[in-house]
C-alpha cells in the first residue's frame, strides 16, 4: 500500500506518518508513506526525525493548493489522509483568508487530483468544531453543521466539498471529526503546550474569560488509532466521531496544569474571552465504536503526565518555535 498523507508534518499528521511506519496498525503494515507537507510555521520535519530514515517513507514540501504539484504524485496512491489544515482559532479570527485557501480551495483541490488519478480511499480528517457548540448532551453525526469561528466553517466547507466527491462521483472518502486533541508534539500556542512551557519559563498563562468552556480531550493516539479504522475499514460517504471521553472546563484544565508544573493561581492572567467563544463540544463516539471498534485507550490522567513530562524532556523541541 502507498499513503499519501498531507500535512504530516504537523502535529497530528506527523504522529500518524511514526505509528504507521513503525507498524503499530496491523492494516497498514510494510505501507510506503508520503509526506506532502508546506512546512508553514506549524509544521515541523523534526516532527518525523523518529522514522526519517524509514526506506519506506519519502517527504514532499509543497501545497495542496498546487494543482500541478498534487497530479504529479497522485499516480500510484492507495490511499489519501488528509490532515492538512490551518487549525488555529485565534488566528482565524485575526485573518481567514489563508484558512479559507488551505482548508477549502486545497481540499477541493485534493478530492479532484485524488479522483483524477483513481485513488482508492480518501480520508478527510475533521473537527467536532464544524457542529457548532452544544448545551448537553452530545453531537451524533448526523448534527447540522453551524460553525462559530472562521475556522471552523472553512472546515465545515471541507466537509461537505468532501461528502460532494462521493455524492457526485463516487469516490470512497470518508470524514472524521475529532475533539481537542493533546500530546507530544503540539506546536506550543495550543493550550496545553503553551500554558506547560510558558510556567516552565515562570510565566503567566491566558485564561478565557470565566474559564467555563468545556472541552472533550482526546490523546493524539486515541485519534489516529480511530483514522486508521476509518482508513481500514470506514464505509464511502460516512463521518466517523472521534472523541477521548473526558470532558473539563478550561479552568478545570488549569487547575489541572498549575498542580501538574507546582504554580498556583497567581499565575493565571484573565483575559477577555474569545470573540463567538463556543461554550461546550461533546461527541457521540457510538457509530466508530460500534461499526469498527474504536475506544480511547489513553487514561486523560496518565496522557497529560506524559505530556507535561514530554515537554519538560523536550525543550529544544519547543524553544525555538516559541522564539521564532
Amino acid at each position: 500500500m502507498r499513503l499519501l498523507v498531507t500535512g504530516g508534518a504537523g502535529f497530528i499528521g506527523s504522529n500518524f506518518v511514526r505509528r504507521a511506519l513503525t507498524d503499530t496498525y496491523p492494516a497498514l503494515a510494510g505501507a510506503d508513506v508520503v509526506v506532502l507537507d508546506k512546512l508553514t510555521y506549524a509544521g515541523n520535519e523534526e516532527n518525523l526525525a523518529p522514522v526519517s530514515g524509514s526506506p519506506r517513507y519519502s517527504f514532499v514540501k509543497g501545497d495542496i493548493c498546487d494543482g500541478e504539484l498534487l497530479a504529479d504524485l497522485m499516480p500510484g496512491v492507495d490511499a489519501v489522509v488528509h490532515f492538512a489544515a490551518e487549525s488555529h482559532v485565534d488566528r482565524s479570527i485575526t485573518g481567514a483568508s489563508e484558512f479559507v485557501n488551505t482548508n477549502v480551495l486545497g481540499t477541493q483541490r485534493l478530492l479532484q487530483a485524488a479522483l483524477d488519478a483513481g485513488v482508492g480511499k480518501f480520508v478527510h480528517v475533521s473537527t467536532d468544531e464544524v457542529y457548532g457548540s452544544i448545551a448537553e448532551g452530545s453531537w451524533t453525526e448526523d448534527w447540522p453543521l453551524l460553525p462559530n469561528s472562521p475556522y471552523s466553517a472553512s472546515k465545515a466547507s471541507s466537509d461537505l466539498l468532501a461528502r460532494s466527491y462521493f455524492r457526485t462521483f463516487g469516490m470512497d472518502v470518508s470524514i472524521t471529526r475529532c475533539s481537542n486533541n493533546y500530546g507530544a508534539y503540539q506546536f506550543p500556542e495550543k493550550v496545553i503546550p503553551l500554558f506547560v512551557t510558558n510556567l516552565m519559563d515562570d510565566r503567566q498563562v491566558p485564561l478565557y474569560g470565566e474559564g467555563l468552556n468545556v472541552r472533550d480531550w482526546l490523546h493524539v493516539d486515541d485519534h489516529c488509532n480511530g483514522i486508521q479504522l476509518v482508513l481500514a475499514g470506514g464505509r464511502p460517504g460516512e463521518v466517523y466521531n472521534i472523541g477521548g471521553g473526558t470532558e473539563l472546563t478550561n479552568k478545570e484544565l488549569t487547575g489541572l496544569l498549575l498542580d501538574a508544573m507546582g504554580a498556583d493561581w497567581d499565575s493565571v492572567d484573565r483575559v477577555e474571552d474569545r470573540k463567538g467563544h463556543d461554550l461546550r463540544y461533546s461527541v457521540d463516539i457510538t457509530k466508530i465504536s460500534e461499526e469498527l471498534g474504536y475506544a480511547p485507550a489513553v487514561p486523560f490522567e496518565e496522557g497529560l503526565a506524559d505530556t507535561v513530562e514530554w515537554y519538560r524532556d523536550n525543550e529544544s523541541w519547543w524553544r525555538p518555535l516559541k522564539q521564532a
